[in-house]
């Protein structure tokens, strides 16, 4: 089994927000696939989908986005799913807005969500898809920015990488991440 672990925040608040590209990643999935993310389980919403004969599980987790790696370790523990197989989700403010990019692994970048699933899994050693989301206008604070709602814009954009990132998950779990990074990751 694979894991698509979107990181995010539950609520209508946060629905649309930065932080949550993870979450609206996961929910992409799910209606291509014509699944609900309704069911609950180890602090998160998930659904299960086929992709290619693989089984992947799409979890958005409800511990808010500092304690996800909470819900990262009771998928991992309960599904017994190896690390390499849990792609974790997220915004990236380093990454130019619309930019996706994988990596095999690596630090937090700051990120507190991937922190928490680091600490939680106490590895750094799982899959990750990026998102850009930009950098915050100058005097923003960024933790401010990435709970603000995409601008009208911007929104328009992100319709467009969320396709493309259903399409760069499926290549990820059909021909592992060095194609899919080969394919994604210069865009």
């Amino acid at each position: 089994m694979r894991v698509v672990f979107g990181l995010g925040n539950p609520g209508r608040k946060y629905e649309r927000t930065r932080h949550n590209i993870g979450f609206l990643v996961v929910d992409a999935l799910a209606c291509k696939y014509k699944i609900e993310i309704d069911s609950y389980g180890f602090q998160s919403l998930m659904g299960r989908i086929n992709i290619s004969g693989k089984e992947v599980l799409l979890v958005k987790p409800l511990t808010y986005m500092n304690l996800a790696g909470v819900a990262a370790k009771d998928i991992s523990q309960n599904f017994n799913v190896r690390i390499e197989d849990i792609l974790v989700v997220s915004d990236d403010a380093d990454l130019k807005v619309g930019r996706i990019k994988f990596s095999r692994n690596g630090g937090d970048a700051g990120h507190l969500g991937v922190r928490s699933v680091i600490e939680n899994l106490r590895s750094k050693d799982f899959p990750r898809l990026r998102i850009g989301i930009g950098r915050p206008p100058e005097g923003m604070a960024l933790r401010d920015y990435v709970l603000q709602d995409f601008l009208r814009d911007e929104w328009e954009l992100m319709q467009e990488v969320l396709l493309r990132a259903v399409t760069a998950i499926e290549v990820f779990i059909n021909e592992g991440i060095e194609r899919a990074m080969l394919l994604f990751n210069l865009r």
